[in-house]
């Protein structure tokens, strides 16, 4: 079809309802994110149909009536500031149709999976923890664990010749700056990081018990990312949750066991699928964010050294990690009214998909976008999201981690070398790293 071809969908799940856009392309498919980013692809999918229509079958690994698919940075942000309508709660934030699963809708729904007022209602409880301003007073803190991280990182990779990025470095911080923020205590880490990478990298057979586009999951539809280890968390923030109640603190198991929204108290689905998603958000974006970080100044012998010889640099090179990185590839949004996006029409209740890490290489936006620029001034990135309700909560704990990040390495190695293949996690929501095989090189 042509990319203009808006004739309306037949609705029939796990049917074709109309042709594939660009059927020679898949940028769906989990095998595809495990070989690498498919920039190639979906810089055609911008230049040629940015408004895409994407069939869901059996080889892709969905089941479901197709999705539009968006590519160019101009649709992604136009639809995350509308959020009137381009609904996160209709249907949720996933690609699978829960719409038509109202129990596995209610049961899954996080604060990610409402609209305004109530987006704003329940924000407003963990906002003050996320602020700017209360980010801030974590910068010594996190300048201290960095560097721990990084000592304890170099000294290993000394003994043994290498070590893997992503389980020395780019996994420490996160969970050690987010633990107390949460409100865990550092004993239950270990466990509780782990659910957390067997739940969100639910297509990885190294990672997941039950994988989503392999195994029957129709079992755990009521459980978030159709995770049998979901139940584990959540069982964890009811027993934590009880012991908070009627205690204030600011932790945010403390402040969910304590909240109001509307006069009523949380529920303990609302609790723990509320903390699973702090859980995940605070520790896992950020994580990769710093992997695919070490990977880029691996293949960019240049940058630690501009970055010691010019700390100026520190913050647009933070930028530009993130915008590099794209730790999450696309979240869901549904049409509530007839619509048009790019001049292309949209039905009423069809499901609109915005890629990030494609619209994050968009050239008309990005000058030279395949190059790692530490310069690149502005550099409007929609890691965050494109802004609109839904902006990241996060952004602010993310950009303080990655800078601080840059600027222990830039102090300690002298550069940093791939010592093997990193291999990438099997999943087409998450830009993930499992293994990155490295020198760090000290001065």
């Amino acid at each position: 079809m042509s990319p203009a071809d808006s004739s309306p969908a037949t609705n029939v799940p796990g049917r074709a309802s109309r042709p594939d856009s660009l059927p020679h392309l898949d940028i769906l498919g989990h095998d595809v994110y495990e070989h690498g980013a498919p920039h190639a692809a979906y810089d055609e999918f911008r230049s040629t149909a940015p408004v895409a229509w994407i069939n869901e079958t059996a080889a892709n690994g969905h089941d479901g009536h197709g999705f539009w698919s968006l590519t160019a940075h101009r649709d992604v942000v136009a639809v995350h500031k509308d959020w009137r309508t381009f609904s996160s709660e209709v249907g949720g934030t996933e690609i699978e149709e829960l719409e038509h699963d109202a129990p596995a809708l209610a049961a899954r729904r996080t604060m990610l999976e409402t609209d305004p007022p109530r987006h704003t209602k329940l924000r407003q409880l963990v906002n003050p923890a996320f602020s700017r301003m209360a980010v801030e007073t974590y910068a010594q803190h996190a300048t201290s664990l960095m560097a721990e991280v990084l000592d304890d990182a170099m000294a290993a990779a000394h003994t043994t010749g290498s070590v893997d990025g992503v389980r020395a470095v780019a996994r420490e911080l996160p969970i050690r700056m987010i633990t107390g923020l949460l409100g865990v205590p550092d004993a239950d880490a270990p466990q509780l990081f782990h659910w957390a990478d067997q739940i969100v990298y639910n297509a990885d057979p190294d990672y997941s018990p039950a994988v989503s586009d392999r195994t029957d999951t129709d079992p755990y539809r009521l459980l978030p990312f159709r995770s049998p280890v979901s139940l584990k968390v959540l069982d964890y923030v009811q027993r934590l949750s009880a012991a908070r109640r009627g205690v204030a603190g600011g932790d945010v198991l403390s402040v969910l066991a304590n909240a109001l929204v509307d006069g009523h108290p949380l529920t303990e689905r609302e609790q723990g699928t509320f903390f699973l998603l702090l859980l995940i958000a605070g520790n896992e974006t950020t994580r990769h964010a710093l992997s695919h970080g070490l990977l880029a100044l691996a293949e960019h012998p240049d940058v630690l050294p501009r970055l010691r010889a010019q700390p100026e640099l520190l913050d647009s090179a933070t930028e530009e990690v993130l915008r590099w990185t794209c730790p999450q590839l696309h979240f869901r949004r549904t049409a509530t009214a007839a619509t048009e996006i790019g001049g292309i029409k949209i039905a009423a209740g069809e499901k609109v998909v915005t890629w990030y890490l494609a619209a994050n290489f968009d050239p008309t936006v990005f000058a030279d976008p395949h190059t790692f620029d530490i310069e690149r001034t502005p550099n409007p990135h929609v890691t965050f999201g494109g802004g609109g309700p839904h902006l990241c909560l996060g952004q602010w704990m993310a950009r303080l981690e990655v800078r601080t990040f840059l600027a222990a390495l830039a102090q300690r190695a002298d550069r940093v070398e791939l010592a093997g293949e990193p291999r990438r996690v099997r999943s087409n929501f998450i830009n993930g790293l499992k293994l990155l095989p490295l020198h760090l090189v000290p001065r």
